[in-house]
């Protein structure tokens, strides 16, 4: 089978963000099918049998393109559809066509070469936009917000079938008129290879002068979604009790919290700037004892599926989640970790020292966690999962 998989932010192992796309198409390429892989970038390369076809113009890094305004962004996303369709509608035909969100905007290309091969398009939805920078307040005009409403429904029902990363955004996906026979779960996976309980964090513990005391770490964007002022004011609130938080990443926030730790005398929080690859994630959940997944205090923002859940699983370590329903359910039915109410430092805290304080309890949730990861969320089986997805529909 020949698949055109269309995403703009295809990043290998050896950058730091979602390797979804990358990995999910080399295991295709293992199974025997050809896949051509339209993103941002400049040239044509192949990556492990990936034919990977370069945009040029276009954001390549999600947390550079995150780190930018709103109108500043949508333009960047318009511009890579514009370039992302001319190399669609080039040959080889292909068999079906794989486009993954965000941005929204790659429903266009996906439609337009859906047309011109005459195959169906599978669309993967990873976020609910336009829901979300809606809620958020980013996506304020009636009209332009119609105008994303009626590209949202073009997506929906024009694709062949459509791969829901979690079960909240599955529910979207629906309410917004997708038929249910044609939405299919596949969430996000983890890394069991390099993510391990294994992994000697002992090296960078001593690099980073945190010693023998309780770190709790946060790796990803600091940007809008994810607001970490709970996470600060918890910090201060733990001053002097033998915790030290690292937060790992950069965003539109981060000189904002950065302020906000020296003014409130947050000494126990680390910043750290965003490393080069995912090998030095893995590093720093191996060095610490719990980790973090904190998003605003938003409904839309509760159905993600993000990649730092999945990651601290892996690495068998208990996980602080803020956000209710599917995350929350995931790690209190599985005992893999602890939910904290979102916005509420002192609950967090709390958290965070019942965990300090019960050794007992923090090793049962990580081996939880690891076990959870390996039962549920093994990238070889999601993989098939989407492949099985894709078949279907070329099959049609």
């Amino acid at each position: 089978m020949r698949i055109l998989y269309l995403h703009q932010f295809f990043i290998t192992r050896d950058g730091v963000g979602a390797t979804r796309s990358y990995e999910f198409a080399r295991r295709f390429v293992a199974r025997g099918h050809e896949v051509r892989m339209v993103t941002a970038g400049e040239g044509r390369r192949t990556v492990e049998g990936i034919e990977v076809v370069g945009v040029s113009g276009a954001y390549s890094d999600y947390m550079t393109a995150t780190a930018r305004s709103y109108p500043r962004r949508i333009l960047a996303f318009a511009r890579f559809a514009l370039g992302a369709a001319a190399a669609a509608l080039r040959g080889p035909r292909p068999d079906v066509i794989y486009a993954t969100s965000p941005p929204l905007t790659l429903a266009l290309p996906a439609t337009l070469a859906s047309l011109r091969w005459r195959v169906p398009f599978v669309f993967e939805v990873r976020d609910l936009w336009p829901e979300a920078p809606i809620q958020m307040g980013a996506l304020r005009s009636p009209p332009l917000q119609g105008l994303a409403r009626a590209l949202e429904r073009l997506a929906y029902r024009r694709a062949a079938a459509l791969i829901a990363l979690s079960p909240g955004i599955r529910d979207g996906v629906l309410a917004a008129g997708a038929p249910l026979r044609a939405v299919e779960l596949v969430p996000n996976a983890a890394d069991l290879e390099l993510f391990s309980p294994r992994r000697d964090g002992r090296e960078l513990r001593e690099r980073l002068g945190l010693g023998e005391r309780f770190v709790v770490s946060y790796f990803g964007a600091m940007g809008e979604a994810n607001d970490l002022t709970q996470v600060v004011e918890a910090a201060r609130l733990l001053d002097g009790a033998e915790v030290v938080f690292v937060l790992l990443g950069g965003g539109k926030r981060r000189r904002e919290l950065e302020q906000l730790a020296q003014r409130t005398g947050a000494d126990n929080v680390v910043f750290r700037d965003p490393v080069p690859d995912k090998e030095s994630v893995a590093r720093l959940a191996a060095a610490s004892d719990a980790c973090l997944t904190i998003f605003k205090d938003l409904p839309v923002l509760a159905t993600n599926s993000p990649n730092k859940l999945f990651d601290t699983l892996a690495a068998g370590r208990p996980a602080i989640v803020n956000t209710p329903g599917w995350m929350r359910e995931l790690v209190e039915r599985n005992e893999a970790g602890l939910f904290a109410r979102p916005g509420d430092a002192r609950d967090l805290a709390d958290k965070v020292e019942l965990l300090r304080r019960d050794p007992e309890l923090k090793r049962r949730l990580g081996d939880n966690a690891r076990a959870l990861a390996e039962r549920e969320f093994g990238r070889d089986m999601l993989a098939e999962r989407a492949l099985a997805v894709l078949e279907r529909a070329a099959s049609r």
